[in-house]
């Protein structure tokens, strides 16, 4: 097992279906500036056969993150806690060093698991809520977890905050970190009329673990679906350049979830990351 090793650089989000080509290709400039990998726990968890050899051989070579997907900490129902269990041993057996988790909900007792991430309402009483089951979340797990800003279609219908506002307030109640998804941000600075720019510049540079970049769908002219299945444009990579310019150079992990492409395809996005990181860090460097 490798030892642990801190999350930095450009990563990619590990699929299944590009596991063969990633493992054909180690070692290859097509690689070289691939430095980590996410991986979603509940896909890996108790998992045998080639799989759990498949996952030994990534934790050998890559600082792994761990992005959750059913923990529902906006949700109506007591945090499972038996899963917060298998997480913990999960976590130290494999030594990763980082899990984050969307910061929404997405089941209830009458319904089960819902597969989508559910917009929780921007009040008071939501903070302090959230925030006792982030609080319990890193009770069990013994460290501090981070939350992802989530995109969002239709608003809850009681708010007393702006969006911005509320997760600021989440993260300073729980004091928990951040896990900025800078194509959510763009998503719903279009679907609710808001200056990303602005959100960015309100986000805390301390709290942040590692950022998302990820394409998404445009199917009305103010109507953004966050798919994880398409190349990411260049207002979103504009995006991740004023956040790397006001934030910080924090590392950054591609998403890519459905039509994936071949990996040299792939790469061309993650070598992205790299550039602006590159860039950034020369800004950093001049101003010195």
């Amino acid at each position: 097992m490798a030892s642990l090793q801190e999350i930095r650089g450009a990563g990619l989000g590990l699929k299944r279906e590009l596991i063969p080509q990633l493992k054909q290709q180690h070692g290859t400039a097509l690689l070289e500036y691939l430095q980590f990998v996410e991986i979603a726990p509940e896909n890996w968890i108790g998992a045998g056969g080639k799989y759990a050899v498949e996952l030994e051989w990534f934790a050998q070579r890559y600082p792994m993150a761990c992005h959750g997907l059913c923990l529902s900490l906006g949700g109506p129902d007591p945090l499972n806690v038996a899963f917060l269990s298998q997480l913990k041993q999960f976590l130290s057996d494999f030594e990763i060093p980082i899990y984050t988790e969307h910061l929404s909900y997405c089941s209830d007792a009458s319904h089960g698991y819902m597969y989508d991430l559910l917009p929780i309402p921007f009040t008071e009483e939501a903070v302090h809520y959230v925030a006792q089951r982030i609080r319990q979340t890193q009770d069990i797990l013994e460290q501090r977890i981070a939350v992802e800003n989530t995109s969002f279609y239709v608003q809850a219908p009681i708010s007393e905050m702006d969006e911005v506002s509320f997760i600021n307030a989440v993260l300073s109640e729980a004091d928990c970190n951040l896990h900025l998804d800078i194509n959510n941000v763009y998503v719903n600075s279009v679907n609710f009329g808001f200056d990303a720019y602005a959100f960015l510049n309100q986000m805390p540079a301390e709290r942040i673990v590692y950022g998302h970049m990820a394409g998404h769908l445009q199917v009305a002219p103010n109507l953004l679906v966050d798919t994880h299945g398409e190349a990411i444009i260049t207002p979103v990579w504009q995006l991740l350049a004023h956040a790397y310019q006001t934030l910080g150079n924090f590392p950054t992990l591609l998403e890519r979830d459905s039509h994936i492409p071949a990996l040299k395809v792939v790469m061309q996005e993650v070598d992205q990351i790299h550039a602006y990181q590159q860039l950034a860090a020369s800004h950093t460097d001049k101003a010195t």
